[in-house]
């Protein structure tokens, strides 16, 4: 639970095979308190995910409709498919006080710093290029073809990486993890969130 009277938002973004799924395991395994928001897509799951765990699997009629009636807090589309946070949750969360992670693309999450610039925005990011596209071969779920296109798209992801606040390198778990769960203490005792409910509990606007 965030020590504020309304929780942090935390976007977490960077490129396929930067392990930003295997941080958040390792953080939600030492911090039950947070909320991470589930994602809507409309590409086709992967083997072992889950619906409503993983994602929402959504056609591209139902995010289209999601996007015109103000149902997303940002939206983005990434080698094909649309991507998505659902608003209502994320907002419900914040306001009783619970600190919320996104784990999302970047043009999403530049969309968030736009609306919403309390968030605190985290890069992850392999320690190398070459340790990049070791972890999107070894996962041997994509063609040679789609490898290059994550490897394109990890380029253009680079070029925000100074509009975010903080940055982790991933090249040992533990360490990513000890480090992301600094920039979360951290990103909670910013003087614009803190300051704010320290004001408010003094009784001052």
């Amino acid at each position: 639970m965030s020590s504020n009277a309304r929780g942090t938002l935390f976007v977490i973004s960077g490129p396929s095979g930067s392990g930003k799924g295997t941080i958040l395991k390792e953080i939600l395994a030492r911090r039950s308190d947070l909320f991470v928001s589930v994602s809507a897509t409309t590409r086709e799951p992967r083997p072992g995910e889950q619906e409503g765990v993983s994602y929402f699997f959504v056609t591209r009629e139902r995010f289209l409709e999601m996007i015109e009636g103000g149902e997303v807090l940002e939206h983005a589309s990434y080698c094909g498919n649309y991507y998505g946070t659902p608003r209502a949750e994320v907002q419900k969360r914040l306001d009783s006080g619970v600190d919320v992670i996104l784990e999302i693309e970047v043009q999403g999450a530049m969309q968030i710093k736009k609306s919403m610039p309390e968030a605190v925005l985290i890069f992850v990011t392999p320690p190398t290029p070459e340790v990049l596209r070791a972890r999107l071969t070894g996962r041997g779920t994509e063609s040679p073809q789609v490898i290059e296109k994550r490897i394109e798209t990890a380029r253009r992801e680079y070029s925000f990486i100074d509009l975010y606040d903080y940055v982790v390198i991933n090249d040992e778990l533990e360490k990513a993890a000890d480090d992301m769960l600094a920039v979360l203490r951290a990103g909670a005792l910013r003087a614009g969130a803190a300051g704010r409910a320290v004001k408010e509990s003094f009784g001052m606007n």
